[in-house]
């Protein structure tokens, strides 16, 4: 039996990777993880139950709890949960516990796409495919505040950029799973490209690993 494809993909926020790893799944009919929903969602689950979030062991505990089947988007896409997600993130052993949930959703039949900061170097460093993907601290701040703004929000250029480039330096920092490329990960660089410019410049790498796997 064939080896799931397992998917990859990396890089900082705002980077793209996340709307490129959901057309990515949807193309290749591959069930989806966003990783980083993970870890908001331990932080949500202590927000909404009031625990403390600098309480390592209750974190851990909501760690154990998470169910990443039923992962609410909309619900965790508020920046404070984004904001306490990057604190609980650094928790040594609640990045075990989600490790270890994210790699089990990746030895699924058929295979899945996952999307993080750690998936080709940490959470699938087997994975048939890895991309890295990144564009420049403006260009994201950019595509930031436009989702904000579609979404009814206000938000200010310069505190978004400011709030990028603060979340590189934590991610790529960090003692316990860096930010930072794979050695064999395919660098896309989508400061200049379009949603589907980066959808075919991945699908190009991917149907060439497809097709190596098929023996062609």
């Amino acid at each position: 039996m064939a080896a799931p494809l397992t998917i990859a993909i990396d890089g900082p926020a705002a980077s793209g990777k996340g709307t490129l790893a959901r057309r990515i799944a949807d193309y290749y009919h591959l069930a989806h993880l966003d990783t980083g929903l993970t870890y908001r969602a331990v932080a949500y689950k202590l927000i909404s139950e009031g625990r403390p979030l600098d309480d390592e062991a209750e974190a851990i505990e909501a760690a154990r709890r998470v169910d990443l089947s039923n992962l609410d988007k909309h619900a965790l896409s508020a920046h404070a949960v984004g904001e306490a997600a990057s604190r609980i993130a650094v928790i040594p052993e609640v990045r075990r516990v989600l490790v270890e949930k994210q790699r089990a959703f990746a030895a699924r039949d058929g295979g899945a796409v996952l999307d993080g900061r750690d998936i080709g170097t940490v959470v699938c460093p087997d994975a048939a495919v890895k991309l890295y993907i990144i564009a420049s601290p403006g260009i994201r701040a950019g595509r930031r505040l436009r989702d904000i703004e579609n979404r009814g929000g206000h938000a200010e250029f310069v505190d978004i950029l400011e709030d990028i480039k603060r979340r590189d330096e934590r991610d790529m920092s960090r003692a316990d799973s860096p930010l930072r490329p794979a050695p064999d990960a395919h660098l896309l660089d989508t400061s200049e490209m379009s949603i589907e410019a980066a959808f075919q410049a991945a699908r190009r790498v991917i149907d060439e690993v497809v097709a190596k796997r098929n023996g062609a």
